[in-house]
């Protein structure tokens, strides 16, 4: 039985930089791991061959990946080789480069109300944070007016049942759950969006399992799940988002390959940022695959998942204001 999650207030105006700051703070693991070489390497030396190589081994062991890493230094060698630099103004150019990486995927997931409900199934490894992904953004969508349904499609673990049934009830979004574990997952998501469709949602959020240890079966139950609610709408699901936890680094990138052999994944979600010393990951990510990141995950509250912004991101990730 998953912990009742503590009733949080209604959220205050926010001062300037609170959520900058957040995200600074979920990042400060992550960005110790990337400055403290780069503090050390760089003050005052000339950017030679040598001071290129161990930024490259920097960028790579804090979790940003060897494409994006390679892709970084050249920028360097480019407009810096030979120029005598500061650790800061490594740090400054270097949070624009991230930035450049980042930037064309940093895409807010529109939701499409002529299409309503819109319909978005939420994909991803056990342990990832799916449901509570899905808890925040119900949450998120039922304060800016919206009619929320949730469906708690991981119909075989009843912590994930319970977990989002508990969500529902704090934020007063009603939950299409199984009459027992073990149902079939298909048949409650066409339950939900029939459901969905008669009570006028606006958005309805499909929780799946993440089994990988059966890969084939899970491929299965996602394609099946998709095959029976375009029965009832043949444009669902509108979104699919596949959550991440940016504490397994670069095993993240073998889940989006994964994932995206299973279903036609079209943004992400990366979550627990705050527990994380491989922030990096985002840059690895986006690089590689240049999926959409719609959200980013740094703290337990509804509040702490937000709208990914790039240029944020890549100077919280080398600590700069």
């Amino acid at each position: 039985m998953p912990d009742t999650p503590e009733r949080e207030p209604e959220p205050e105006p926010e001062q300037r930089g609170g959520w900058f700051a957040r995200l600074k703070a979920g990042l400060s693991r992550s960005t110790a791991r990337l400055t403290e070489t780069i503090t050390t390497v760089f003050r005052k030396r000339k950017l030679d061959d040598e001071a290129l190589e161990e930024l490259e081994d920097t960028l790579i062991t804090a979790d940003l990946g060897l494409p994006a890493a390679r892709r970084i230094v050249e920028g360097f060698r480019k407009t810096r080789f030979g120029k005598e630099v500061t650790d800061e103004e490594v740090k400054a150019t270097l949070a624009e480069s991230i930035a450049e990486i980042l930037v064309p995927v940093a895409k807010p997931l529109e939701l499409r109300p002529a299409r309503a409900p819109h319909v978005v199934l939420v994909v991803g490894v056990n342990g990832t944070g799916k449901t509570t992904t899905i808890a925040k953004l119900g949450q998120q969508y039922r304060r800016e007016g919206l009619k929320v349904m949730l469906a708690a499609g991981d119909t075989f673990r009843a912590a994930a049942v319970e977990q989002l049934q508990i969500w529902g009830e704090r934020t007063g979004c009603p939950v299409v759950a199984p009459a027992k574990m073990g149902a079939d997952a298909a048949g409650l998501a066409h339950d939900a969006l029939a459901r969905a469709k008669a009570e006028g949602m606006d958005v309805l959020l499909i929780d799946t399992a993440g089994r990988l240890h059966n890969k084939s079966a899970l491929m299965e139950e996602l394609r099946k799940i998709i095959r029976v609610i375009r029965r009832l709408d043949e444009t669902a699901p509108h979104s699919v988002l596949l959550t991440l936890d940016a504490t397994t680094g670069q095993n993240a990138l073998s889940q989006v390959k994964v994932f995206r052999e299973m279903v036609e994944v079209d943004g992400l979600a990366v979550t627990k940022l705050d527990g994380s010393a491989k922030g990096g990951v985002v840059v690895a990510l986006a690089q590689e695959f240049g999926l959409p990141v719609h959200f980013v995950g740094v703290g337990e509250k509804a509040d702490d998942l937000r709208p990914f912004t790039a240029r944020d991101f890549a100077r919280g990730l080398v600590g700069l204001d």
